[in-house]
């Protein structure tokens, strides 16, 4: 089963597009709206605009990092996930939407050649992940990246079909059709089962209730599942309870791992810096660790610059590691943080151009949804994450009803579900105490 993950759906359109459509009814599952385009398997792109995709990428994972740290505790995310989660979105922008999405996502590439970018990239890393399940187990490399994609449609909604088109032969994402007008929490449940499927079960209720009402229109989703054994696993013997010191000053008792190995270290002005390899060439785990007394000056100087400079610097040396264990999830709501990096015209009702998607100006991002889970032991690690941007109508926002309460009127505090009344009153003189 998880072979198909690498194959869902490489054809894309609505329903209603019959003369370039055909629907499809997979048993247990939604129906399928398939375009007869198919993915692009080996899209003709330079290394030159790879490159810059990618550096693109990274600068904008650098500068969520800095939106998101002010957040308390532990912080985990994909940036990889939610840059092509929002790439798909993208394809339907159009006009001070589009700038604005471009410039706080690092998107340099015209949409032509972005979309076959991401693309090759996906490919590249999909193929060097291809052992899954029994395979994975006995594999050498012990290496597992899962990568999937899917759009959900509201059945009957037409959507342009060069838009589809490029979502079908860039990212390999078909229409499963959903009735969020009629079933909206029916179709939050689909959607969050399958994002549990495709990360192992890791990523659970990744949109969480009362974001997907009856307008919802689309919503794009992207997940990602890694897991992969150390190059030099820790010998779980040597693993045994150290101190952690907190910011605050506090410490915590926590389980920690001991090798000395070969490994590919740097150091410079207030942190050491030290690269953990997996079994599967290519694929490493990079530890940055700031002198105790100034984390948050490097944490606030970091950026992909800083981050290049140190990759460079790496050099073997014999390193005596010791580590915690750790085991968390994060989850964000990044409508929010994106409008504050730049580009707020996306989720605003009066201003959004998603055009590109259905030839109206009548849709917009109500929420940009991510989670990740990432666990850390002697073996290896293990990670997932998912992202949903989700896309709704516009509602017709018609002349208000004025209710001006300046006489005498009857009130009641009641319990919504049950309908119980707690509380009952009349107010015949506010001024009276």
């Amino acid at each position: 089963m998880k072979d198909a993950l690498f194959r869902i759906l490489v054809t894309l359109t609505l329903l209603s597009l019959v003369s370039c459509t055909i629907q499809v009814a997979v048993p247990g599952s939604v129906k399928i709206a398939q375009s007869q385009k198919e993915r692009l398997i080996a899209p003709k792109v330079e290394a030159g605009e790879l490159a810059e995709l990618v550096s693109g990428n990274n600068a904008f994972a650098l500068d969520l990092y800095q939106a998101l740290r002010e957040k308390e505790g532990n912080l985990f995310y994909s940036p990889f996930s939610i840059s092509l989660a929002l790439a798909m979105t993208y394809a339907g922008a159009r006009g001070e939407t589009e700038r604005q999405m471009a410039d706080t996502l690092h998107f340099t590439l015209p949409q032509n050649r972005l979309h076959p970018a991401f693309n090759a990239l996906e490919l590249e890393l999909t193929q060097r992940g291809k052992a899954t399940g029994e395979q994975a187990e006995k594999s050498e490399e012990g290496f597992q990246l899962h990568i999937a994609n899917a759009i959900w449609g509201q059945e009957g909604y037409k959507f342009l079909p060069e838009f589809l088109d490029t979502l079908a032969e860039n990212y390999g994402a078909g229409i499963r059709l959903l009735d969020f007008q009629k079933a909206p929490e029916k179709s939050r449940q689909v959607i969050n089962d399958w994002v549990s499927k495709q990360t192992e079960g890791k990523i659970k209720d990744l949109i969480p209730k009362g974001l997907i009402n009856e307008l919802t229109r689309l919503v794009l989703t992207n997940a990602i599942y890694f897991n992969a054994r150390w190059l030099h696993p820790f010998d779980k013997r040597q693993t045994r309870d150290g101190t952690f010191h907190l910011l605050d000053g506090s410490e915590v008792t926590v389980p920690m791992m001991r090798q000395t190995e070969l490994l590919r270290y740097a150091e410079g002005d207030g942190y050491q810096a030290v690269e953990l390899p997996y079994r599967m060439p290519g694929f490493s785990m990079l530890i940055l660790l700031p002198e105790a007394n100034r984390f948050e000056e490097f944490e606030a100087s970091l950026n992909g610059e800083l981050i290049n400079a140190i990759v460079k610097s790496l050099d073997s040396k014999n390193v005596a590691l010791t580590m915690p264990k750790f085991k968390f999830e994060s989850s964000f709501l990044l409508a929010k943080t994106l409008a504050q990096m730049g580009m707020p015209d996306a989720f605003l009702l009066e201003r959004a151009d998603f055009s590109g998607m259905d030839g109206t100006r009548n849709l917009f991002i109500r929420e940009v949804t991510h989670k990740a889970f990432v666990s850390v032991d002697e073996e290896g690690t293990e990670a997932a994450a998912a992202t949903a941007v989700i896309v709704a109508l516009k509602a017709v926002i018609s002349p208000p009803i004025k209710v001006i309460v300046d006489h005498p009127f009857i009130f009641l505090i009641r319990d919504n579900e049950t309908g119980t009344i707690l509380f009952m009153g009349r107010v015949m003189n506010p001024s009276l105490k």
